[in-house]
């Protein structure tokens, strides 16, 4: 299932975890949430506490740092289905965590220091104790930003429109919750990942949700460099290339970016290689013309 991309640039190599190209709807995505899957933390007390340390210089610099809840990525198991009466199904592994932890550990610079080893974890015999879950979106003629300078991670770099699933948008603060409910949580939590996507590309590049189709979840990809999950979602829009960028002008959160760009596919194969979600892109798009 995991496909490595090799790139000459470290911070473009990726390894994609899992592809479902044929996408996946929200009823075959759930979501297991459990303490089981926080962050461990590191028993070196000095390096545990480099965490705020980082957080501290970089929220100085960056006013519009904000600390908040956010999902922790634990892995997944995907279900394959028999093609013909079962469909595919895909479990998210999710724990808790904060963007304070997230910018302590996977954006330092001793971020290789947090990871120990561990059996039965999928990469490279690593478990991973510092990755919150990023989700991204394709819309189905594929557009990407350019990041502005005041952004936490990788600024001037060209990146998909995404974001952070929030967990208190939907009451969660912790996992301290009546045991009885954590079905129905686990069904906020799924619906919360949808959701979210949709608000990102709405707040982000600006088209109305109205223009947008419903997501489909075609993968989970790990940046090499400092172990980075994203999950990317597809979406159709019914606007052209022109009406997107009309309304990209005047976005909510413009501030995050300085440019949109459309890709036009004649371009895409190019860059599968230093960015996954082209790459998974292609997949789809491949599968769809074989089908």
């Amino acid at each position: 299932m995991e496909k490595e991309a090799s790139s000459t640039d470290d911070t473009s190599s990726f390894t994609l975890l899992v592809s479902c190209t044929s996408g996946l709807s929200l009823s075959q995505v759930s979501v297991a949430c459990s303490e089981a899957y926080d962050r461990i933390p590191h028993s070196e007390v000095s390096l545990e506490n480099t965490i705020s340390e980082i957080w501290e210089q970089r929220s100085q610099k960056n006013n519009s740092f904000f600390n908040g809840k956010k999902f922790r990525y634990g892995g997944y198991v995907l279900e394959s289905g028999d093609g013909s009466v079962c469909e595919p199904h895909l479990c998210l592994h999710l724990g808790l965590t904060d963007y304070r932890t997230f910018v302590g550990t996977n954006l330092s610079p001793m971020w290789e220091r947090f990871l120990f080893p561990s059996e039965g974890i999928k990469g490279k015999g690593m478990r991973v104790e510092l990755c919150s879950l990023w989700i991204c979106l394709l819309l189905f003629h594929p557009f990407f930003d350019l990041n502005c300078n005041n952004v936490g991670e990788f600024p001037g770099h060209f990146v998909f429109p995404g974001g952070h699933p929030e967990p208190q948008e939907i009451g969660i603060t912790s996992h301290q919750y009546d045991k009885e409910l954590t079905e129905s949580v686990n069904i906020k939590v799924s619906q919360e990942i949808f959701d979210s996507i949709v608000h990102e590309v709405v707040e982000e590049i600006g088209v109305p949700a109205s223009s947008l189709s419903i997501p489909a979840f075609i993968g989970i990809s790990r940046r090499n460099l400092n172990v980075r999950p994203a999950a990317f979602f597809s979406i159709k829009c019914n606007l052209d290339s022109k009406e997107v960028q009309q309304f990209y002008s005047s976005t909510q959160d413009g501030y995050e970016s300085t440019q949109l760009y459309d890709v036009p596919m004649i371009e895409v194969e190019n860059m599968t290689s230093r960015m996954p979600g082209f790459a998974l892109y292609k997949l789809m798009v491949d599968t769809r013309k074989i089908t």
